[in-house]
């Protein structure tokens, strides 16, 4: 399996390949700007090569150039609820820290955790019961 891409944006790798409407609607989620104009700034990686990776493999796959303190996983969880509720992984101060968000949210945590306004414990501390993060 080949390094994922290096880019300034965070990546968003998909690893199920089960239900193509959930990922169409996560394409459209994400870059479609919040209700207050925010938008992720993420490159998705749509390759059937990182079919079931797993988080800890795609910890292994990141080139050392990648500077994004995340990486998010669109894996058959967010594939399977209508939230879609992606895997993010903190690559910053707790490697390997993961946290729930729904797409629609994912701007909130990317815009904050890469300006650095914000660190990953305070979205990791906001999720709801289930476990995801849905907004402050």
């Amino acid at each position: 399996m080949d390094q994922l891409p290096c880019t300034l944006q965070a990546l968003v790798v998909r690893t199920d390949f089960s239900a193509t409407g959930a990922w169409d609607a996560l394409r459209k989620i994400l870059f479609s700007p919040s209700d207050e104009g925010f938008l992720a700034n993420v490159a998705l990686v749509d390759d059937r090569a990182y079919e079931d990776l797993t988080l800890d493999r795609a910890l292994g796959l990141i080139p050392a150039g990648y500077r994004h303190p995340l990486l998010v996983l669109a894996d058959s969880v967010a594939a399977s609820s209508p939230e879609l509720p992606l895997l993010v992984v903190d690559l910053r101060r707790e490697r390997e820290r993961c946290v729930r968000v729904v797409a629609a949210e994912l701007w909130s945590i990317e815009n904050n955790l890469s300006g650095a306004n914000m660190d990953f414990e305070e979205f990791a501390n906001a999720v709801d019961d289930d476990g995801v993060y849905r907004g402050f």
